[in-house]
């Protein structure tokens, strides 16, 4: 471990967005060295997820909402997110100990003091650190335990070049999907995912309507619908589902990502006929629901990196000063899979 400084940064909420945030809306601010009080361990920040939700905390109009696991920033807070980090200093009986990482959500800082009743230890066995801020835990435990996949599903995932999608996907397959199909914000994108990540077809926004890419790759319909996004996409979604196809709703970035309003809303229009003549089920589903499921995923992420039938498409961008730039490019879509900062 380096020298402890006395001072660090950290990266606050200058002025609260409204609409879509950008860099002019935060700064990177120097504070001193944070001193832990009694039941907490101080943390030195080795990475943190950037993540389009944090828009939700932030914007113009924000508040606290039942079921949103954040609370709403003010002005001059400092941001927060999941970050992974080493720990400098823990209490006796703590159960931590110097140089331990551990997981916790008191990111966009270099250092941080966190509650021992906060902090995750890391299960060993993933080659790669950066692999334990990614979103695969959550796909994986929606498609285990948020709905059963059968051999010939045919499962739709939306927003599939995202930081869950582009897991989704590839657990699907690895489940046994008999197809996997995504959605995205662009043609480039969807080749990737057909290219890389395994995916039999990839439908993608500005192009013909959703609706109209989705029949025409999934003729026979949708059995699995993983929604990271809400929207036309679910809407599409429900339009080209079969009979008893099941749908997982883990997201509504079409409300996150609108240009106006504070992100915390997503209205969609549905068909309540097509559900009813389809017998259609929707579930909204939250990993923390199954906190266990978290363990287990690491053991079958490692089994499968070691099989080399998995990849994490992940991008590191270097430097806290660089993360509200790496905001503004993940709420453009600009990114390809999980996004986080070494800090």
């Amino acid at each position: 471990m380096t020298a402890i400084p006395g001072t660090c940064r950290e990266v606050r909420l200058k002025v609260r967005p409204d609409g879509l945030p950008s860099v002019g809306n935060f700064d990177i601010v120097s504070v001193p060295l944070p001193i832990p009080v009694d039941g907490e361990v101080l943390v030195r920040n080795r990475y943190f997820l950037v993540s389009a939700s944090l828009r939700m905390m932030i914007s113009e109009g924000a508040e606290d909402v039942d079921g949103v696991p954040f609370r709403a920033l003010r002005e001059g807070e400092t941001l927060a997110g999941e970050a992974l980090g080493e720990i400098v200093s823990a209490p006796a009986g703590s159960g931590f100990s110097p140089g331990e990482l551990i997981l916790h959500f008191r990111g966009w800082r270099e250092y941080a003091t966190v509650p021992i009743a906060q902090c995750r230890p890391v299960e060993p066995g993933l080659p790669d650190p950066v692999g334990y801020l990614g979103h695969g835990w959550t796909a994986y435990a929606a498609l285990t335990r948020g709905v059963q996949i059968r051999p010939d599903d045919t499962v739709f995932v939306s927003s599939a070049a995202g930081a869950i999608g582009s897991m989704a996907g590839q657990i699907a397959r690895l489940l046994g999907a008999g197809r996997v199909i995504g959605s995205t914000s662009s043609k480039e994108k969807a080749a990737r995912l057909v290219s890389e990540l395994g995916y039999e077809a990839a439908v993608f926004r500005g192009a013909t309507p959703i609706v109209e890419q989705l029949a025409e790759v999934a003729p026979q319909g949708i059995d699995v619908v993983i929604d990271n996004v809400g929207g036309e996409q679910l809407q599409s979604a429900v339009a080209n589902a079969r009979v008893g196809a099941r749908v997982v709703i883990l997201g509504a970035l079409s409300g996150q990502l609108a240009t106006h309003g504070s992100g915390r809303t997503a209205p969609v229009e549905l068909d309540s006929i097509q559900l009813l003549r389809k017998k259609i089920t929707l579930r909204g589903y939250s990993a923390d629901d199954d906190p266990h499921m978290h363990a287990e995923w690491i053991n079958r992420f490692a089994e499968w990196l070691r099989a080399g039938s998995i990849r994490f498409p992940h991008e590191i961008i270097v430097g806290l000063e660089c993360a509200p730039q790496a905001l503004e490019r993940v709420i453009k879509g600009e990114y390809f899979g999980t996004v986080v900062v070494k800090s």
